[in-house]
This record gives structure tokens, C-alpha cells and sequence, in this order.
């Protein structure tokens, strides 16, 4: 629930009488987190340039505060929508620095259940308004790992007569959308914590520019993704529902097979990859060539 206050609205927790309370506050009563006050600090790897970029700012900032053995390097698996060697990729990242790395990902049957399959099970892709392929595929592994981790610290004979301190770090940067130029860049995530830990989220190159993320890279020594260099922008998944039509022509170019099997899911499912664009659009830009009679593509079974 919300009120008003100086035109502004505020976030609320309630107490039993129908109080309102002040929202949590973070760990630390300041701008940026102090990483002492955590007991974990979980960072979120998409081997992608942000996340190098954020790895390089925790893992210097963390060896000097001393508490680099507090860091934990998380990647969520996509199966096949993402491209080829990137666990690999974030897992090399993480080593370079001496740290944990943790591999997680949606399981179904034993093995790691790819978006496609989702989609040609549900029938619709996800988009903007309905971004469960986040919430479910990177999102809820990753608060499972939390609840793991918070369970490793009271194992070891600490935070046993509190909450564990978490402290959830993502390479979100303004400059890419609006809705990312809004976010807090460090703020209590309540939607995350509970009785067993507390959790906040940190941006720590939220208000950088692009071209200091790749000057961070290029200092730090870490491998990038061959995608980059190949024309891609971002390392998301190969076929995003988010990405600028640019880069979906150009993974088509790069990864026509996986086109082709995205198109035949939007075919049989009858529901249109994006509203203003199809798979089927895409494959033809990056082909240059008219679009393709759709009655051709093989479908495939869910």
C-alpha cells in the first residue's frame, strides 16, 4: 500500500493495529551499500558487458574492505536461448577474480527447461508487461540459491538470532530504458526478504556511460562474448522479446537454425513473437529476402 507525502508516494509495511510503518531502510544508511554489512553479496552474471563491468567494481571494492570471501557469483542457466559458452564465460569471470561461482537454472524433468518450451507450452511469448521468462528463469532460481545461502550461514554458526544480510548486485544501467533510468540504485528489496534474510539491490554502474563499461573491461582483463565483436549490442538471450530489431536481424544471421525453430513456435502457437514484429519478419530481414510463405517452416512439438 502507498501514501501521499509531499507528493510523493512512499512505500509502506503495516503493523497489526493498521499502522503504517516506515519502509525497511537498506543495510547501510547511505547512497551505497558499505559490503561489510552483508554477510553475502550475491552477483548476477549474465556474462554480459554490464555484468564484467559490475564483477570488476565489487570484486576491487570488496578486496579492499576485505570481505571478497563474502562474494558469490550467480548465473542463470537459459538452456539454448543463450548463446553458446556463456556459463562458461561467466563462471571464467568470476575465477579471474578468486570467487564462488553458482550455476542455477528452471528445472523440468531432470534438465534445464529452455523459454521455448515454455512458450510452446503456454502459447504466448512473453513482453514488457509480462516478463515471466525473467521472474521464472533467472529471478526465482536465483532466490532459491538465497534461501540456500542463508541456510549455509546459520549452518555455520552465524546470523542465528537474526535475518542474513544479503546484498543482490545487477549491472543495471540508466542509459538503456527508461524504466531502468528510474530504478533506486540501492534500495531494500522487500519483495525478496523474509523471516530467514534480508535483501537489498544494488546498481552499481547505474549512471554509467557505455563507453565506461568497456573502458572498465578493457582494464580489468576479462574476455568478452564473441557476439559482441560478431554485431550483437547486448548478451541476453539470442532471441529477446526486448532486443532492438538490430540485434534480433543480426542473431538470425549468426544463429539461423534457432530463427527457424523460434518462427515454427510462433507459427503454431498462432501468437506473433512481438506485436510489431514477427520471427518470421526477422528471419527475411536477416536473409534479405521477402518475407517467407509460413506454411514452409517445420513446426515444432512442445
Amino acid at each position: 500500500m502507498t501514501i501521499t507525502a509531499n507528493h510523493a508516494q512512499l512505500p509502506l509495511d503495516w503493523n497489526t493495529a493498521g499502522c503504517p510503518l516506515p519502509a525497511p531502510r537498506t543495510a547501510t544508511a547511505a547512497s551505497t551499500p558499505e559490503l561489510a554489512d552483508y554477510d553475502r553479496i550475491l552477483v548476477n552474471s549474465s556474462a554480459g558487458k554490464d555484468s564484467q563491468a559490475s564483477l570488476h567494481v565489487v570484486a576491487t571494492a570488496a578486496r579492499a574492505a576485505g570481505v571478497s570471501d563474502r562474494i558469490v557469483v550467480v548465473h542463470a542457466d537459459l538452456g539454448n536461448a543463450e548463446w553458446d559458452g556463456v556459463p562458461q564465460l561467466a563462471a571464467e569471470h568470476a575465477a579471474h577474480y578468486g570467487l564462488r561461482f553458482e550455476l542455477v537454472g528452471r528445472a523440468r524433468a531432470g534438465k534445464t527447461e529452455t523459454i521455448l518450451e515454455r512458450v510452446a507450452q503456454r502459447g504466448k511469448w512473453p513482453d514488457a508487461a509480462r516478463r515471466w521468462c525473467t521472474s521464472d528463469h533467472k529471478r526465482g532460481p536465483i532466490r532459491t540459491l538465497m534461501t540456500r545461502l542463508s541456510a549455509e550461514l546459520r549452518e555455520s554458526g552465524q546470523a542465528l538470532d537474526r535475518p542474513v544480510a544479503l546484498l543482490n548486485v545487477m549491472g543495471l544501467r540508466a542509459e538503456e530504458s527508461p524504466a531502468r533510468s528510474r530504478r533506486i540504485p540501492y534500495a531494500h528489496n522487500h519483495s525478496a526478504s523474509n523471516g530467514r534474510r534480508r535483501v537489498d539491490d544494488w546498481y552499481p554502474i547505474h549512471d554509467w556511460p557505455l563507453a565506461r563499461v568497456w573502458d572498465t573491461i578493457a582494464a580489468a582483463g576479462t574476455r568478452t562474448h564473441p557476439a559482441y565483436a560478431a554485431g550483437m549490442t547486448r548478451l541476453s538471450c539470442r532471441f529477446c522479446v526486448l532486443a532492438s530489431r538490430a540485434d534480433l536481424i543480426c542473431s538470425a544471421r549468426l544463429n539461423p537454425v534457432l530463427a527457424q525453430r523460434y518462427a515454427a513456435v510462433e507459427q503454431q502457437t498462432g501468437h506473433r513473437f512481438r506485436v510489431d514484429l514477427s520471427m518470421a519478419d526477422v528471419i527475411a530481414a536477416a536473409a534479405g529476402t521477402a518475407r517467407q510463405p509460413t506454411d514452409q517452416l517445420t513446426l515444432l512439438t512442445p
